[in-house]
């Protein structure tokens, strides 16, 4: 693998790998307005064997073609595995270019962390190309539910032209179990779903012999972690609590730059944390949902991160009440 000889990518490995990832997050949420497809599909070398497409971190934009979120790959001696398929058929294509930016071997896996239209809808031209579609079942079947919906959503924000020949695809064949082992040329690459997340079903992919993790979105980094009605807060933070005992050098976020456990933590683990204990506490002391909002609200910790003011208090809000109808 001659990743010197070839164009588009930007290397970063052992330590200076770590001191890029340790100080690059704050440069990155400056200087990101928005940025293109094109520049989205730059890999970015995480190890010798792990890249990364790092999305953008704004919203879904026809400028991103709806990437914007973090996909990435995994070199093996026998083929490539893909996280996650992009948004749509024409970005898969555009991933599977970039691939080939940086090696000669075909895109063999493609594995599924969960079911937001960013994080699949590109599998069916995966499949269509030979490629093995893995998935857990529980992430399939949530994929199912929510497919139809994120492509009208998509269709309206992206364009007929950027979604068309998208067809949402799951995988043939999902592997009916919590965790699974993908070896492929010599490398493992481990599927673990812990518990729901941002989706149900939503699984995290641990390649140990490199130290990466990919949360999926467990974790965000420069941008707040968002909880929806079928969202499980007290799921993220189980989670990410499994991430810490990992303990990998290189944490791949759902959304923000890559980075070290430490920056994870500040801007994910210390903030679930916030949400769960805090909001359950207050709960616990009989509060009203306005009064938990309220005593929580101030977060200065918290302020650097993107859409910190638009979705701080709805977190807290919807938080207490997943709490309360968990009762």
């Amino acid at each position: 693998m001659d990743t010197d000889s070839r164009s588009g990518t930007r290397a970063f490995t052992g330590l200076a790998c770590l001191l890029a990832l340790s100080t690059a997050p704050l440069a990155f949420a400056q200087a990101d307005t928005d940025r293109s497809i094109d520049e989205i599909l730059e890999p970015v070398q995480l190890t010798e064997r792990v890249y990364y497409f790092y999305g953008s971190i704004e919203a879904r934009e026809p400028i991103n073609l709806g990437m914007n979120n973090n996909t990435g790959f995994v070199v093996t001696d026998a083929g490539v595995v893909l996280i996650d398929s992009g948004p749509n058929a024409h970005v898969a294509e555009r991933i599977a270019e970039a691939v080939a930016t940086v090696t000669d071997q075909p895109i063999t896996h493609v594995v599924n962390l969960g079911s937001q239209d960013h994080r699949w809808l590109g599998n069916g031209w995966f499949l269509d190309q030979g490629a093995e579609i893995v998935a857990l079942a529980r992430t399939a079947s949530t994929q199912l539910d929510y497919g139809a919906s994120h492509m009208n959503r998509s269709t309206r924000t992206l364009g007929e032209a950027a979604m068309a020949g998208t067809v949402p695809t799951v995988a043939p064949d999902p592997v009916d179990a919590d965790q699974h082992v993908l070896e492929l040329g010599g490398t493992r690459i481990e599927l673990h779903y812990i518990a729901h997340a941002h989706f149900p079903g939503d699984i995290m992919v641990h390649v140990p012999e490199e130290r990466v993790v990919f949360t999926g979105d467990v974790v965000y980094t420069q941008r707040i972690v968002g909880i929806h009605a079928w969202s499980d807060p007290a799921g993220k933070l189980e989670n990410f609590r499994q991430l810490e005992a990992w303990d990998p050098a290189i944490v791949v976020p759902g959304h923000g730059e890559a980075t070290d456990m430490a920056t994870a933590r500040r801007d994910a683990g210390d903030y679930l944390e916030v949400l769960v204990e805090g909001v359950r506490a207050g709960i616990e002391d009989w509060e009203t949902l306005d009064e938990t909002v309220e005593r929580l609200a101030d977060q200065p910790a918290f302020e650097h991160l993107l859409h910190f003011d638009a979705w701080h208090r709805r977190n807290l809000h919807q938080t207490y009440l997943i709490f309360e109808a968990g009762l």
